[in-house]
C-alpha cells in the first residue's frame, strides 16, 4: 500500500514538473511570429528584423507567417487557439487588440486568451491635411473646421480603424465635426488627400515625404512628445487639444504560456528593439522604442487603452464596414 502511495505521488510530480521543463528547455524547434497585416507594412517590417535576432539569440528560427483578412482578426484568433507553448506567437498593431473587440463579433476573448509579452515599437500619428485648406496651422484649422461645421472631411482607411478612432477623438476634444469617408486601406487615402478630394487625415507615417516636399501641410503630432522628424511642430497637446495617441505594436502568446518563456521573451525582445541597428530602422519610420515594460505593465496599459477606445466607439455610434 504504501509502495502504491509513493508511487501516485512520484507520477504526480512527475507531471507537475512537466511543463517547467519543457520551459525550461524551450526552444527546441523554430518558432512561428504570425503577423496579422501584409508583408510590407510596417507591422511586417518591425517583425521580421525582431525575428531574425530573436532567432539568433535563441538559437532557433523565428518565420515570420503573414494571416491577412479581417481587420486582423484572421491572425490573432489563429495565434489565441493555438497550443501554448511559445511555439506560436502574434505580432501586431494596436488595432486588433484594443479596438476590434468594440466592433466585431469575434471568436476569442483578447482580454483572456491573449498574452500580451511585450510592445515592439510605438509611433505617434501625424494630423495631416491638404495645402488647399485655408489654414497654416492648427489653430487656424481648428477655427476654419468650427466656423463651417460639416463642411470638412477627412479620410480613413476604413470604418473602426485606428484612423477613424483617432479623429473621432481629436473632434470630440477639439469641439468640431467633419464628415467621415471610409476607404479601403490608407494609401487610398493618402492618393485622395494628395488629389485634393479630402481635406485632411492621421497618417501613420506614409506621408512624410509629400510633408518634407510641401505637397501635404502637417498640422500637430498627436503624442507628448514632438517628432524628431519633425521637432518643429507642436503636439495637439502643447496647442491645447488634449489628445495623446500612440500607435503600439506588439509580441502576444495564447493565454497559459508558461512564465519561464514568457519572461525569456520579454527580455529578448525589450533588449533586441533598442538595439542601435533597431533604432536606426525606427527612426526611418517616425517610430521609437518604447521604455521595457514587464508583461503585466504591457496587459495593464493595453487594457486602459481598449476600454478607452471602447468609450469612443460607443459614443460615436462607430460601427465596423
Amino acid at each position: 500500500m504504501h509502495s502504491l502511495t509513493r508511487s501516485l505521488i512520484g507520477t504526480a510530480f512527475a507531471f507537475a514538473l512537466a511543463p517547467l521543463a519543457a520551459a525550461q528547455a524551450w526552444p527546441t524547434k523554430s518558432i512561428r511570429l504570425v503577423v496579422n497585416f501584409a508583408a510590407g507594412g510596417s507591422t511586417d517590417v518591425i517583425a521580421r528584423s525582431m525575428a531574425q535576432k530573436l532567432g539568433e539569440t535563441l538559437g532557433q528560427t523565428v518565420i515570420v507567417d503573414n494571416r491577412v483578412g479581417a481587420a486582423g482578426n484572421i491572425g490573432l484568433e489563429l495565434v489565441a487557439r493555438s497550443a501554448p507553448d511559445g511555439y506560436t506567437l502574434l505580432h501586431s498593431s494596436d488595432g486588433p487588440i484594443l479596438i476590434n473587440p468594440h466592433l466585431f463579433k469575434m471568436t476569442v476573448d483578447v482580454e483572456k486568451e491573449l498574452l500580451p509579452i511585450a510592445p515592439t515599437a510605438g509611433a505617434a500619428l501625424f494630423v495631416i491635411a491638404r495645402p488647399g485648406i485655408p489654414s497654416r496651422n492648427l489653430a487656424e484649422f481648428l477655427a476654419y473646421a468650427r466656423a463651417n461645421p460639416g463642411k470638412l472631411n477627412y479620410g480613413s482607411a476604413g470604418s473602426g480603424t485606428l484612423q477613424h478612432i483617432a479623429i473621432e477623438m481629436i473632434m470630440d476634444v477639439a469641439k468640431f465635426k467633419a464628415v467621415h469617408v471610409p476607404y479601403k486601406g490608407s494609401q487610398a487615402v493618402l492618393v485622395d488627400l494628395l488629389g485634393g478630394q479630402v481635406d485632411f487625415t492621421v497618417d501613420l507615417g506614409a506621408a512624410i515625404p509629400h510633408l518634407k516636399s510641401g505637397k501635404l501641410r502637417l498640422l500637430a503630432v498627436p503624442g507628448k512628445t514632438r517628432s524628431p522628424i519633425f521637432p518643429d511642430t507642436p503636439t495637439l497637446i502643447e496647442q491645447g487639444t488634449n489628445v495623446d495617441l500612440v500607435w503600439i505594436s506588439g509580441v502576444y502568446a495564447p493565454a497559459g504560456t508558461p512564465r519561464a518563456i514568457v519572461t525569456r521573451l520579454n527580455k529578448e525582445i525589450a533588449r533586441i528593439m533598442h538595439l542601435p541597428e533597431a533604432k536606426a530602422q525606427l527612426d526611418a519610420m517616425a517610430s521609437e522604442a518604447l521604455p521595457p515594460m514587464t508583461p503585466e505593465q504591457f496587459a495593464a496599459h493595453q487594457q486602459r487603452a481598449r476600454d478607452r477606445f471602447g468609450a469612443v466607439v460607443r459614443s460615436a455610434g462607430i460601427t465596423a464596414n
